[in-house]
């Protein structure tokens, strides 16, 4: 954790200089004008003394001026340089100068047909990696034809019932040449399998296909709610990912640990930090009691983080990671291999921030976030569309966000130095804070047995509603400003936005008749018995290929044999259960 502030002679003078500015310069000019805070001055916008308070985002104090004197002793040997432990300033030694950044849009709509189209626009315009967004009856595991679909089949991304849907969505794109991210949580594990599937029959080597399974259900319980299984079962399908994608797709992440979602539901940027860190903490606890060695997967571990408004906040999470990372690696897991200890995330710029009123505004929100999302080192980025607080994205505004990234990369000139904010007096000082207010939550959830457990007593639960209503409170009251929304309102028609009507869901309807007429429904039901009986057993640790009870191998028949997410997802729940959220009031 960061020490104390030093007491060496450059302090001294660090801190009398301060001093000296403070009465000579400070003061006086204090007293021709006082200092006013940015919002209404009520509430977290005044100190104890009535005077202006400045805050983060996440509502974090902050002074007027940072110096040498506000770091802790040591901090520039303990900062180090890009591509050395513990990694602050970058896990690559030369940053983008050699490799830019993955522009990975993040698209589905509507059909596999449409969105195949949507994937091929993209990358004809320079996007350089994929992301697939899943419609909610994909995300909860139910087929489009599902009762409890309606309305809903394709209209917050593509919808994918059956390995037909997946062999379309990807049709004319080489996987072996195409990094494909899916953000998919619950069924993650079928998914895969569908994906993998295609892979085969496209000719592709499993051992050079790459891309990202965010498959974090410990986030769906803390913030987004798209869960099936109860906690326990979810935990083992997410190993056994680990385990097969450890022995047959080394160059595949088998999990996204995701913040991204955490801060979309109100978190403060230390939460979001704190809670997503903490449960790769636990995924590693569970693989390694399944028997598998850190430095087998520890290297295939991602991690995908919300870049938000406040511009140095955010830089000072990302390069907080990055350490807390390496110090949870070496100091926690005694992990060997230097890329285990490697922290490797993706950003997306935060969809909770942009306002449906004068959407175009989002444009300039973005772009900086974006900024801050390059300057912290990310891997890959998305860069979400002006019209996103509407509907799914236009054509149009999608182009504008991937050129907002082409003209960070291009014409801005941040990819040309490493860590270029490195040594900033104020930006160490955030990321120091950063650091010790992830391991104090820490300490807490190791008091609790760890993320599961503090799941089931809603413990992240419960800090984050608190930071949310906090949050909401300081907007009504005018104390925080959102531009277009509570200041500077106009009246403006709004734009024209992508609509999805119900011909998608009968299209998907059609198709899933003409499916289970056509295939072997006998197959299907003995693929699918046999998912259950494994599933039903508890997975043994093996030292070579992987344990006979791994369902990859028995979801992969499932796929093959054009059993549909629906029936495979209901098929698991005869063995694992639902779950019910309690209360957590």
């Amino acid at each position: 954790m960061p020490d104390a502030p030093p007491t060496n002679s450059s302090t001294s003078n660090a801190s009398a200089e301060k001093e000296r500015w403070e009465e000579q310069t400070l003061n006086p000019a204090l007293k021709k004008a006082s200092e006013r805070p940015i919002g209404a001055a009520t509430g977290g916008n005044l100190d104890e003394k009535g005077r202006a308070r400045f805050t983060t985002i996440s509502g974090v104090p902050i002074k007027r001026l940072y110096t040498e004197a506000d770091l802790s002793n040591g901090w520039e040997s303990n900062l180090n340089l890009p591509g050395e432990p513990p990694y602050t300033r970058g896990i690559h030694p030369n940053g983008y100068r050699g490799k830019l950044w993955t522009m990975r849009q993040f698209s589905g709509f509507a059909s596999p047909e449409e969105t195949n189209e949507r994937y091929k626009y993209l990358l004809a315009n320079g996007g350089s990696g994929l992301s697939v967004a899943f419609d909610l009856p994909t995300l909860m595991g139910c087929d489009s034809d599902d009762p409890r679909s309606e309305g809903e089949v394709g209209k917050c991304g593509v919808a994918i019932d059956s390995l037909e849907d997946m062999e379309t969505l990807f049709s004319g794109i080489n996987l072996e040449q195409t990094t494909v991210s899916m953000t998919i949580n619950s069924p993650a594990s079928v998914i895969w399998a569908m994906y993998l599937a295609v892979a085969e029959r496209q000719g592709a080597d499993w051992k050079k296909i790459s891309g990202t399974l965010q498959n974090d259900i410990l986030k769906e319980y803390i913030a987004q709610k798209e869960y099936i299984y109860p906690p326990v079962p979810s935990m083992r399908l997410v190993i056994d990912t680990f385990e097969f994608g450890s022995r047959y797709t080394p160059r595949f992440n088998p999990i996204s640990i995701s913040g991204y979602h955490i801060r979309e539901a109100g978190s403060t940027a230390q939460q979001e930090l704190a809670f997503t860190l903490y449960d790769g903490i636990e995924y590693l606890e569970w693989a390694l009691r399944r028997g598998l060695s850190v430095d087998d997967f520890a290297s295939r571990l991602s991690f995908f983080f919300n870049s938000h408004n406040d511009f140095f906040e955010e830089i000072a999470k990302f390069r907080a990671a990055r350490k807390i990372w390496y110090r949870v690696m070496t100091e926690r897991f005694g992990a060997k291999n230097p890329r285990s200890t490697w922290m490797r995330f993706h950003t997306q710029t935060a969809g909770v921030s942009l306002t449906a009123q004068q959407p175009k505004n989002n444009i300039a929100r973005v772009a900086i976030q974006a900024l801050a999302a390059v300057l912290g080192g990310t891997q890959s980025l998305h860069t979400d569309a002006y019209d996103e607080a509407l509907a799914l994205p236009t054509e149009d505004a999608a182009r504008i966000a991937l050129r907002t990234q082409q003209i960070l990369a291009y014409e801005s000139g941040v990819a040309d130095v490493v860590d270029p904010l490195g040594g900033s007096y104020f930006v160490e000082r955030l990321t120091l804070d950063m650091e010790k207010a992830a391991f104090d939550y820490f300490d807490k959830l190791d008091a609790m047995g760890g993320m599961v457990r503090a799941i089931e007593h809603g413990f992240p639960q419960k800090e984050i509603a608190q930071a949310s209503y906090d949050y909401q409170r300081a907007v009504e009251a005018r104390e925080k400003i959102i531009v277009g929304v509570n200041e500077y309102a106009v009246d403006e028609p709004p734009p024209e936005i992508l609509y999805i009507d119900e011909s998608v869901r009968e299209a998907q309807t059609a198709k899933l008749k003409k499916l289970r007429r056509e295939r072997s429904n006998d197959a299907v039901a003995r693929a699918l018995l046999d998912l259950c009986r494994a599933a039903e057993k508890e997975p043994a640790a093996v030292t070579d290929g992987i344990s006979s009870a791994n369902t990859m191998p028995f979801l992969l028949d499932c796929v093959k044999a054009h059993a549909t997410i629906g029936e495979i997802c209901n098929a698991l729940k005869k063995v694992m259960g639902t779950y019910e959220e309690a209360g957590i009031a």
